[in-house]
């Protein structure tokens, strides 16, 4: 048998995670909301004073620190933001009271046009409320701004504070305007968290799905294809397919029925829905046929959501009580045209995959089938081993006007989410103003490796749709009735999913999701028949299974399989081929030894099926 040891990697990696430190986002946290907003005026003051053509325009706090857009001649270099950091330091150390002016529209105007700072003047007009605030660092420098901010540069300390990087800014986020520099940096109440801070950045980058998606040869990007469309290599196609085969068993033992739908649709369709009114700006334009039918707003249109093809479905046939709930599910591919600026790997596309499902059912089934829904969605984050989720209960902003339908609609579907998630225990928080524009929705806000925050699953109730396409049923009375939807996607977009998966194994897929579970490392030519058969039977047996076939010494090999993150290497040299063993080392438990190829064999295809590690 071939020895050769080799640590597991899993438990390595929890071995050496840090004790977690808590690191408040500028939202939560008042005290870091004015350390940031300080922050961001010392560092603008620091380029004015470096820099004197510079020209501040905006300069807001963000969850993670803050930025500052600034009109320069000239780009700012990774040695000027060095600079920029040490006259920072020199500004915190005068301990600059950090002073509140109230003055007239008029006096700010004055003060504005005095230093000949164009961009004040548009964000002057802007400010609605009077009177004009400004704050000043002490009497040499100061802005526009409401606050709040802390009260002398000594309380910030600047070894928590760090600029990180330059990137291109629009003003006013408009192409058509003039090209500014935005500095980001970060700002923490100690150094303690700015390292943490900086650790989970380094993480980040570990973890990257671009990077690692690039790697693992799972996805790829083409200019030709253009931004924001990723094309799937066959180890990334796979993947996909496993998750909707997954899905797609799971649903099948719930009543779900499977449909399919087209990629394009007359515009009238999303007219009826409303997509077309409130959703057009998200839409990719109009193809019509001439200059007078896009006159006329006639024409087909890239679908931006499944939901009114399901529709189209249900509406086809005089529906009756005993169908009712009719649970329809597709894999839909939906367009969205999303700015270029947006745009981030597979967690921001243009088209993307939604495991999207819509329910019919009757005002007395909505009840139990949404309960239903959250069990399902529940059951795929255990099998994805996704467990540090929230509930958010994503409910109309009644000011707002980008909502459709009648109030007591609202107080309906709003109030069967409530219930559902109070009967569940579930903890939970509202969103006022996330709802969809037709419906309130029960959205699952995961918390990845790196504490950052996805949504993914979703619920939605919706008596609106139903009313704006008439939908009916024949009740047990023989009268008809409307139908309520429930709108559901577990996964939510599949390339989202498949991203933050990536993210949060580091790469490193459970056994059951990984595209290759197998990788067979024959140690010379005289095992290779024996290693070929071996493989054959476990793809027999269901199991993903794949021959090094590349002649490299056996270190290579296992470092190969390392790192394209193989969850089970077995080695075969001459003793093995004798005994008819495998030497196994996986990943998750490191070194097995010698086992038999009739245990792997059984022990793996047992594991799959149970969604565990070998």
């Amino acid at each position: 048998m071939v020895q050769q040891s080799m640590s597991p990697n899993q438990a390595t990696n929890q071995s050496q995670q840090p004790e977690k430190m808590y690191l408040p986002r500028t939202s939560e946290s008042e005290k870091l909301k004015k350390i940031r907003h300080t922050a961001s005026h010392v560092m603008a003051m620091a380029v004015q004073k470096l820099f004197p053509k510079a020209q501040v325009t905006i300069g807001p706090w963000i969850e993670n620190g803050f930025y500052y857009d600034f009109d320069n001649p000239e780009p700012f270099s990774d040695k000027d933001l060095k600079a920029i950091q040490k006259e920072m330091v020199k500004i915190i150390n005068r301990k600059l009271p950090v002073i509140r002016e109230e003055v007239s529209r008029e006096e700010a105007e004055r003060r504005i046009q005095s230093i000949k700072e164009s961009y004040k003047l548009e964000i002057l007009a802007d400010i609605k409320e009077e009177p004009i605030t400004i704050y000043h660092l002490g009497n040499e420098w100061w802005d526009l701004c409401a606050g709040p901010h802390i009260e002398n540069t000594s309380e910030l300390n600047p070894k928590a504070i760090e600029l990180e990087s330059v990137a291109g800014a629009y003003w006013r986020g408009d192409e058509t305007k003039a090209q500014l520099q935005r500095i980001y940096a970060t700002a923490w109440e100690s150094p303690e968290q700015l390292a943490e801070y900086k650790r989970r950045k380094e993480e980040a980058l570990r973890r990257d799905h671009r990077k690692l998606g690039k790697e693992l040869g799972l996805f790829i990007f083409s200019e030709q294809v253009g931004p924001g469309l990723p094309l799937w290599t066959p180890k990334g196609t796979l993947l996909r397919s496993l998750l909707e085969d997954f899905l797609k068993q799971e649903q099948l033992k719930r009543g779900y029925l499977p449909v399919v739908t087209p990629h394009i649709a007359r515009v009238d369709l999303f007219k009826t829905s409303g997509h077309w009114q409130k959703y057009k700006e998200d839409m990719f334009p109009l193809m019509a046929e001439d200059e007078e039918a896009a006159a006329i707003e006639q024409g087909f249109v890239l679908k931006p959501m499944n939901c009114p093809f399901h529709i189209q479905i249900y509406k086809s046939e005089l529906r009756s009580y005993r169908e009712l709930p009719m649970r329809l599910a597709e894999f839909g591919t939906v367009y969205r045209y999303e700015q270029s600026g947006e745009l981030g790997g597979l967690t921001r596309v243009r088209g993307f995959t939604v495991d999207d499902s819509h329910l019919f059912v009757t005002p007395e089934q909505l009840d139990s089938e949404f309960l239903n829904v959250v069990d399902l969605i529940l059951s795929v984050f255990n099998k994805l081993q996704l467990k540090n989720f929230k509930a958010r209960l994503s409910f109309r902003d009644p000011a707002s006007d980008k909502y459709i339908g009648a109030d007591e609609a609202w107080e309906k579907a709003q109030g069967a989410i409530r219930r559902a998630v109070e009967q569940l225990g579930m903890e939970h928080f509202e969103g006022i103003g996330e709802a969809a524009f037709y419906g309130p929705k029960l959205d699952f806000i995961f918390s990845d490796a790196l504490e950052r925050e996805w949504q993914l699953g979703t619920v939605q109730v919706d008596y609106n749709l139903p009313e704006r396409f008439e939908l009916e049923y024949v009740a047990e009375d023989g009268s008809r009735k409307r139908p309520v939807m429930i709108h559901r996607a577990p996964f939510g977009s599949l390339e989202r999913l498949i991203g933050i998966l990536i993210e949060e194994y580091a790469g490193d897929f459970p056994l059951w999701l990984a595209p290759i579970q197998a990788r067979l490392l024959p140690v010379g030519e005289a095992q290779l028949d024996f290693t070929k058969d071996v493989a054959v039977k476990m793809r027999e047996y269901g199991i993903r299974a794949e021959v090094d076939t590349s002649g490299d010494r056996l270190g290579k090999l296992i470092r190969n399989a390392e790192k394209d993150k193989i969850p089970v290497m077995a080695v075969v040299g001459a003793k093995e081929v004798e005994t008819n063993t495998l030497s196994i080392r996986t990943r998750a438990s490191g070194e097995l030894g010698a086992v038999s190829v009739d245990e792997v064999l059984n022990k793996m295809k047992d594991a799959i099926a149970k969604f565990e590690n070998f």
